[in-house]
């Protein structure tokens, strides 16, 4: 058989052969990363054979990539996936697939409340006479963007006063006041006390234990925290009660950490912040209490830190 005659590169200038050297030391594809450098290899005067030696491949698919660069230029080092066994399940077959997977298994007449991966398999074959293998299965769902995620509630406000309630608590939290600071309150609890044992050295299997069922002799404790937006700071105080009488004395607190300026207290519509005598003092003492609209409590900052 006659040797091939060799293939080089064309004459670059120096901009592409900059760009060229770029591309062999940051692409992150393997394949345009090997094209690459067999190019790089064949414009530093290599042979096809010899490039094709340093990246494992073989000269006839040397010759091809260098031929294609000088074609197409840089696109020509872009892969071309082409070829293979083509898709099994068509559109309509994945339509069906993450239709059905997406539908509560009750809405169906099926004995459970989720679906697991064989068990859509089984209802697939059963139901819709698509054989089909869980990792199948799995691999349409992910391309389709479905993922196995837990179920979130939601709730809406009714609150008549629903806009002006929200465009209060939002103008105070992008426009701050001058005459005073904007302080966001909630309350905690009931959180329960429990022993902390913690860490120790014990034998291998044989940890220190603990009976779950102690006894609660410290009983519970409400926290009231207030989160100051102009500093960022966080305030808090244990209670054993969460009465207006606490919440009250709270807003005395913070009126005494504060004692020049008006406060702006921003909190949700639990009874107690209501009560005429918690009501009558903070107007006496510049005080204003800056209400959520009802079951809109995530309007309150200081809940994003609670979550967190």
């Amino acid at each position: 058989m006659a040797r091939q005659p060799e293939v080089f590169v064309r004459e670059l200038d120096p901009v592409q052969a900059q760009r060229l050297v770029k591309i062999t030391r940051t692409a992150k594809d393997r394949v345009r990363l090997r094209r690459a450098g067999i190019v790089l290899a064949s414009m530093q005067g290599r042979s096809a054979a010899e490039a094709a030696g340093m990246f494992a491949a073989s000269p006839q698919y040397a010759r091809e990539v260098i031929r294609a660069f000088n074609e197409q230029g840089f696109a020509g080092l872009n892969p071309k996936w082409r070829g293979g066994r083509p898709a099994k399940f068509g559109p309509a077959a994945r339509a069906i697939i993450c239709q059905t997977a997406k539908t509560p298994p009750q809405s169906l007449n099926l004995p459970f409340t989720t679906w697991s991966l064989s068990k859509l398999v089984g209802y697939l074959g059963q139901a819709k006479r698509i054989v089909i293998s869980t990792e199948t299965v799995r691999g349409i769902l992910r391309e389709a963007g479905i993922g196995w995620q837990a179920t979130k509630t939601w709730k809406t406000s009714r609150d008549p006063e629903f806009t002006t309630k929200t465009a209060r608590i939002l103008d105070l939290y992008d426009h701050p006041p001058t005459d005073g600071r904007v302080i966001c309150t909630d309350e905690f609890g009931p959180l329960n006390l429990q022993p902390r044992p913690g860490r120790g050295w014990f034998p291998t299997g044989q940890p220190s234990r603990l009976r779950a069922t102690f006894n609660r002799t410290g009983g519970i404790r409400h926290m009231f925290a207030a989160l100051d937006l102009g500093s960022g700071q966080m305030f808090y105080r244990f209670r054993d009660r969460k009465r207006w009488r606490e919440f009250l004395g709270f807003c005395k607190q913070l009126r005494a950490r504060f004692p020049t300026g008006k406060l702006y207290l921003i909190c949700d519509n639990y009874g107690p912040h209501k009560k005429d005598q918690v009501q009558a003092w903070c107007r006496a003492n510049d005080i204003e209490l800056v209400f959520t609209p009802t079951n809109a409590s995530w309007l309150n900052w200081i809940v994003r830190h609670e979550a967190a």
